[in-house]
């Protein structure tokens, strides 16, 4: 996978942890109801675990019964990119980070308002950091 990083495949491995790498480097998920984040109720923002982009805000987090950290809207414009993804024989639209393009998770349109959106979103590529509650 391309980013704008520079990193190599080895410098992504030395880097993050195993389950860190398979989701944003391999596009893994992992499974519903197992991420640190899912149930988490703090305030913060959360950043990508590759490379530090603010992702997402607490305010902007609810609660989906899907299992993962759910999200209405990115934190702020560009912060993430999205594509086509028919990897399940179905088409999907991945969610990546605008900053290393490392696998987020998808965005579906069955969210609530304001936006109608839901960014389902694996914990493994998170990192909150509530200091930077906004």
């Amino acid at each position: 996978m391309s980013d704008d990083t520079g990193k190599s495949d080895s410098d992504w491995k030395a880097e993050l942890s195993e389950e860190q790498y398979r989701v944003l480097r391999d596009k893994g998920t992992e499974a519903p109801f197992t991420g640190q984040y899912n149930a988490e109720k703090k305030t913060g923002t959360y950043r990508c675990a590759g490379c530090g982009t603010p992702l997402f805000r607490s305010e902007t987090k609810f609660d989906s019964g899907t299992g993962w950290p759910s999200f209405w809207a990115p934190a702020e414009e560009g912060s993430v990119v999205s594509e086509s993804d028919d990897s399940l024989g179905r088409q999907r639209t991945e969610v990546l980070c605008a900053g290393c393009k490392g696998h987020l998770g998808h965005v579906f349109e069955d969210g609530p308002d304001p936006t109608g959106l839901r960014y389902c979103i694996n914990s493994a590529a998170l990192e909150l950091d509530e200091e930077d509650s906004k």
